[in-house]
């Protein structure tokens, strides 16, 4: 675990706990590394409530509802598939917020037109969702990585710039 996402964790820990406030993850590429981040920091039961690993696009459209329009004509990895991750697990998993990410961590599965590293992230509410676009392949152990820290890093300035109401 990067002591920085442990940071990261504790500041979101801190915010969210004091409001009373729930978080949920929907993860694909990084299979469950942004959900252990979380879990890293003491109290995170108090406000975690769980993670979604959608590894194939059965998975994104039965479990998080994904559209398998969306699938089909832009593939799993798209701005679009990113928010409907976050949507979905929001409601699934009856949280007041979610994070999600989908990509090609690599070394396999990228294309042309969406290369290895290109991996989207995304966070927010089933109303108010931000996302951010990774497109530098830095192997898949750091891919992953960074996805996670950076996964984290968004949903903390999300909740900063989002004060959260009681």
């Amino acid at each position: 675990m990067e002591f920085e996402n442990k940071i990261i964790s504790k500041e979101i820990n801190t915010l969210l706990y004091e409001k009373g406030k729930t978080l949920g993850t929907a993860e694909s590429c990084t299979g469950g590394h942004i959900a252990e981040a979380i879990v890293a920091s003491p109290g995170s039961s108090n406000y975690f409530k769980g993670s979604i690993v959608s590894y194939v696009d059965e998975i994104k459209e039965r479990l998080l509802e994904v559209d398998p329009q969306v699938i089909a004509e832009k593939t799993a990895v798209c701005e679009e598939v990113a928010i409907a991750m976050v949507k979905g697990a929001c409601k699934i998993l009856a949280t007041d917020y979610a994070i999600s990410a989908t990509g090609f961590a690599g070394p396999g599965g990228g294309t042309r037109e969406t290369p290895v590293g290109t991996i989207w992230l995304a966070c927010g509410t089933p109303d108010d969702v931000v996302t951010l676009c990774l497109t530098e392949d830095d192997g898949r152990d750091k891919n992953i990585s960074k996805a996670a820290n950076q996964a984290l890093q968004l949903f903390l300035n999300y909740l900063k710039e989002h004060p959260i109401e009681d």
